[in-house]
Formats: structure tokens, sequence, C-alpha cells
């Protein structure tokens, strides 16, 4: 697939995931994602929500504030939109933006979809509807568990991973085959004092912890009850958020790597845009060599 093969030469090693740069006006979101390029890092990448924002229109605006950077949809979501329209959106962004744009496509949960029904059945009916990629353009699917890893195997150019660990990564790499895509997410906070850093990190992950699918793959993984309660044991906690030094976090995204990772989406947590991009500028010189 060569739409794959470029995208894996043109992405390098990391890029970032940045939900929290949505809530800032237009105009600082543009510099924080000139200044996320200009630190090297390959691409940058945001979820949507149906109800709330429209992932493809802030694609955009990054996208035209940008030069060289990608921009991927982590993830455009299924029940927000007929996969015709989704399909044009991405060709347009593709076509504006040769090389630079990645589909993400995911089925979000239960708790934030009306209706949501049989998850797996109908991420093959919008690819259906989907039909052929946009040219130019990647498609990933949100996959996690076997299934949806072996949809993204079949009928996609690969799979964009949320809330895992390197050992997910490994597992999802053997399913994947070598031929695909896999870029996962992982969250990071640098700061290296344990007690702080895993406050901040609890405040990731006691919103995941809501959800069933991460539930389920964590249970899968070998995480228990009393590693799911509440805001995580601090097992799960240092599993799914690295945390400390810039070494240290360097490390975590060389694990993932190492595990099979294409491409590894750091997500600073804490102090808002202001305060990722400062940890963003931190890690530079060990992510990105900037």
């Amino acid at each position: 697939m060569e739409t794959v093969e470029q995208a894996r030469r043109a992405l390098g090693g990391t890029g970032v995931w940045v939900n929290v740069l949505q809530q800032e006006p237009a105009a600082a979101q543009r510099a924080a994602v000139a200044r996320i390029e200009e630190l090297g890092y390959g691409s940058v990448w945001t979820g949507e929500v149906v109800g709330g924002n429209d992932v493809f229109a802030q694609e955009a605006v990054w996208l035209a504030a940008t030069s060289r950077i990608a921009a991927g949809t982590g993830i455009a979501n299924i029940w927000a939109r007929h996969p015709g329209t989704a399909r044009a959106a991405a060709a347009l962004l593709g076509d504006a933006w040769p090389g630079r744009f990645l589909l993400g496509l995911g089925v979000s949960h239960a708790p934030m979809v009306e209706h949501y029904d049989k998850p797996l059945r109908r991420m093959r009916e919008y690819l259906d509807g989907l039909g052929d990629p946009p040219p130019g353009v990647p498609v990933v699917l949100a996959a996690l568990r076997p299934r949806m890893l072996e949809l993204a195997r079949e009928r996609a150019g690969g799979a964009h991973t949320y809330f895992v660990s390197p050992e997910h990564t490994a597992g999802a790499r053997a399913v994947l085959g070598p031929d695909r895509l896999l870029i996962p997410e992982q969250a990071v906070v640098l700061e290296a004092d344990p007690a702080a850093a895993r406050a901040t990190a609890r405040e990731h992950t006691a919103r995941y912890l809501q959800l069933p699918n991460y539930v389920n793959n964590l249970k899968e993984l070998g995480f228990t009850g009393e590693d799911l309660t509440g805001a995580g044991s601090d097992r799960l906690v240092d599993a799914i958020v690295a945390w400390g030094t810039p070494e240290a976090i360097a490390q975590r995204v060389r694990a993932h790597r190492d595990a099979g990772a294409d491409h590894v989406l750091v997500q600073p947590l804490g102090g808002g845009a202001a305060g990722a991009l400062r940890q963003l500028e931190a890690l530079a010189p060990l992510l990105t060599g900037g």
C-alpha cells in the first residue's frame, strides 16, 4: 500500500496528540501548531465528540497555519456524519495539503453516543460507504481489541491506538502485520515527583476508566478490578501515563517503537495548552532532535 509507506517515511518517529488546543482561540491554536512544527514533531492529532467540535474544520485551521507537519483525526467519529461526507472532507484536505492529512475513523463509546450499537458491524458498514480511500490520504481505525485490529488490517491502512501501553503496541503489531501503520498515543507528564505526577495523570485516567471499551481492553492486558477502581492503581497509572524526566519519557516512547509502533503521539497532561507546549519544548531535543 503505497500511501502507507509514504506516510511511514514522512511522519518520522514522534507526533503530538493535543485535544487541549481546541479550547483556545483560533489565533492561539495557529501559533501553537506552528511552534509544534518548528520543534520538529511530525504530526498533530485531535479528537471529535458528536455534538461538539468538527474535527475536519479543526484540522484545516492547523494545516493552514503550517507548512510541513501532518494532521490526523484521532478520531473522526463515524456517528457524526455520513461516510460520503467524511470521504469528501478528507479528499479536500488531502488535495489542499498533499501528503499531510491522515483520516482516523472510530466508533467512540456508548456513553458518548446516542443509539450506539454493534460497533464492529457499524464500522464495516461505514467503510463500505466510504469506498476507496481518498487519493493520498491514509485511513487508520481506532482499534484496541483483536477484531477491530483485524478490520484495520483488512480494510484500512492501519490503526490508531489510544490509552495503551507498549505491551498493547506489541500485540497490536502482531495482529496488524508488518504492512500496516500503527500509531499509538502516549500520555506524558514532565514531572519527576511521583505524587505530583500521578495526581496529574489521574485527572486523565479517571475519565477514561469510565468508558467500557478502555476498561475491557485493560482487563485483557491483565489489569484487575483493583487496578481499574476509581482513577486507577499506581500500577495502571504508570503503565498508561509516562512521567518523570525527559529521558524517562523518551524511554517510554522508544518502548512503543521497539514494540512495533511506526509513529508515537505524545499527549502532554497538565497546565492546559500553555503547559502542553512547555512540555513539548522540553521533550523535543530527545523526541525529535529539535
